[in-house]
C-alpha cells in the first residue's frame, strides 16, 4: 500500500507527493525525514550541553516517531530501502536519546 495524500511536498521545487502519515506536515518523505533528522540532532546537542528540554521539543520528537512508524506501515509492501533505512535509523537515534535523558539529569522546562 503505497497511500499518499492529496497534495505535494510545501518544499519550493519539491513535487514529491506527500505520504498520508505525514499530510499534517505537508512534506514528502525526504523533507519530513531531513527536518526530523535536525530536530533530533539538535536536541542531542543540549542535552549534552546540560541545558533543559522544552516540553514542545519532546512533543515534536514523539510525534516524529509516530509518523515514521505510520509510514512504514504504509510502506510495509513495498518500502523504498533508502527511506525505510533513515527511517529506522532516526527511530534508533530518538530511542538513543530517550535512554541518555533517562541516565541523566536533563532537566524539562515548564513554563511558570
Amino acid at each position: 500500500m503505497n497511500a499518499a495524500a492529496a497534495g505535494r511536498c510545501r518544499r519550493s521545487a519539491c513535487q514529491s507527493p506527500i505520504p498520508a502519515a505525514l499530510a499534517n506536515e505537508q512534506l514528502c518523505l525526504e523533507h519530513f525525514l531531513d527536518d526530523a533528522f535536525l530536530r533530533t540532532d539538535q536536541t542531542f546537542d543540549r542535552c549534552r550541553e546540560g541545558r533543559a528540554m522544552n516540553p514542545a521539543d519532546v512533543e515534536w520528537l514523539l510525534s516524529d516517531a509516530l509518523a515514521i512508524v505510520k509510514n512504514l506501515e504504509e510502506k510495509a509492501s513495498d518500502p523504498e530501502p533508502h527511506h525505510r533505512d533513515r527511517m529506522l535509523e532516526l527511530l534508533l537515534m530518538l530511542a538513543n536519546l530517550h535512554e541518555y535523558v533517562a541516565h541523566h539529569s536533563i532537566r524539562l522546562d515548564r513554563p511558570a
